[in-house]
C-alpha cells in the first residue's frame, strides 16, 4: 500500500483519507467513526500505536479526534452549546487528571489576520482564574468548583521576533502548570471541513506546519508538560482546489486517471497557485462563532463544575 497524494493538512483524518487502499489497515494506526444523529456530528478518533503507524502516517505517536459538525459555522446558540459539549468531553478525555495542577491555555496566531486569529480570539472569552485561586486560596477554589486557569496569546514570531515555544517554557517555569491547551487555526484537504471541523490531539502541535511555515513544534518533549492541541481549518490549499476541479472536470469527458494526473502534472506546473492559500468569504463571522463555541467548551471544562 502506498500513499501517492502530496496531502498538504493539519487533520490526521484526511492524511488517513489519502491512502488508496481505504479499506486495508495501517499497521500501527486504529480508526474508529461514530455518528450522533440528533447532533448531525460524525466524530473519527485516529490513534497511531507505534513508530511503523507514525512512519505511515507522518505524524506523532497519539490520539486524533476529528469532530465534524456541517452547521458549525451556522448562528444557532443551541447547535453550538451541543458542541460545545462533545467539544469538552473530548479534551477531558486527553487531558486526564493533570489539570488538577493548573492549565496554562495557548491562544496561537496572529490576531490581526481573520484566518488565523481563532486562537486569540479563544483566548478572548475565557474565564480565567489563576489570579483568583492565588488572591482567596485553594478553598475559595474548591468552594466555586474553579480550576486554576491562566491564558495567553503570545502572537506570532514576526511581532515578536521569538519562537512561542520559547516563550511558554519561561511561563511554564514560572506557573508550572499540569497541562497546556494549544488553540490554533489548521491548514485542511477539503473545502467542506473549513469551519466545519474541529481536531483534538495529544501530540501537541507544529505551529504553520499545514501550510508550510513550520514552527519549533510544541509538545511535551519541548516544554516538559502534557500538551493537549485544539484546532479548526480555516485554510485550504489553492492548488487543491485546482487539482480537484481539474479531475472533475476531465473525468466527465472520459479521461483516463494516468491521462488526468499527466494534464494535471504539466498544467500545475505552470502555476503559481502552490503558495497560495484560500479561506471562505465568510471567514469573520465564522471565526466569531467557532471561537466562542471553543472558548465556552473550555469554560465549561475548568469552571463551574462540581
Amino acid at each position: 500500500m502506498k500513499n501517492t497524494n502530496q496531502v498538504r493538512t493539519d487533520l490526521a483524518l484526511e492524511v488517513r483519507e489519502s491512502f488508496e487502499d481505504d479499506d486495508v489497515e495501517i499497521k500501527g494506526v486504529i480508526l474508529d467513526e461514530k455518528y450522533i444523529e440528533e447532533k448531525e456530528v460524525k466524530i473519527t478518533t485516529v490513534e497511531i500505536k507505534d513508530e511503523q503507524g507514525a512512519k505511515a502516517m507522518q505524524k506523532p505517536i497519539g490520539t486524533y479526534i476529528t469532530i465534524e459538525a456541517r452547521k458549525l459555522q451556522e448562528k444557532d446558540d443551541e447547535y453550538h452549546s451541543s458542541i460545545s459539549e462533545e467539544i469538552s468531553s473530548y479534551i477531558m478525555q486527553l487531558v486526564g487528571d493533570s489539570y488538577q495542577q493548573g492549565v496554562l491555555i495557548v491562544g496561537l496566531g496572529n490576531r490581526e489576520v481573520t484566518p488565523d486569529a481563532l486562537g486569540p480570539w479563544v483566548v478572548d472569552n475565557l474565564f480565567v482564574t489563576r489570579h483568583l485561586i492565588r488572591e482567596y486560596g485553594k478553598e475559595f477554589g474548591e468552594k466555586n468548583h474553579l480550576q486554576s486557569v491562566s491564558a495567553l496569546a503570545p502572537g506570532v514570531m514576526a511581532q515578536t521576533g521569538m519562537e512561542v515555544v520559547e516563550i511558554l517554557k519561561g511561563l511554564i517555569k514560572e506557573t508550572k502548570p499540569g497541562v497546556v491547551i494549544a488553540i490554533d487555526a489548521l491548514a485542511a484537504r477539503s473545502v467542506e471541513r473549513l469551519n466545519t471541523t474541529v481536531q483534538i490531539t495529544d501530540t501537541g502541535i507544529s505551529p504553520g506546519a499545514g501550510i508550510g511555515n513550520n514552527r519549533q513544534a510544541l509538545n511535551e518533549e519541548s516544554l516538559g508538560t502534557k500538551v493537549v492541541a485544539l484546532g479548526v481549518p480555516t485554510v485550504v490549499d489553492a492548488f487543491t482546489i485546482v487539482r480537484d476541479s481539474l479531475e472533475q472536470a476531465l473525468s466527465k469527458q472520459d479521461f483516463t486517471p494516468d491521462e488526468i494526473q499527466k494534464f494535471i502534472l504539466e498544467v500545475t506546473d505552470q502555476q503559481t497557485v502552490h503558495n497560495m492559500f484560500v479561506t471562505p468569504k465568510d471567514i469573520d463571522e465564522s471565526m466569531k462563532c467557532i471561537s466562542y463555541t471553543i472558548s465556552e467548551a473550555l469554560n465549561s471544562c475548568f469552571c463551574g463544575k462540581g
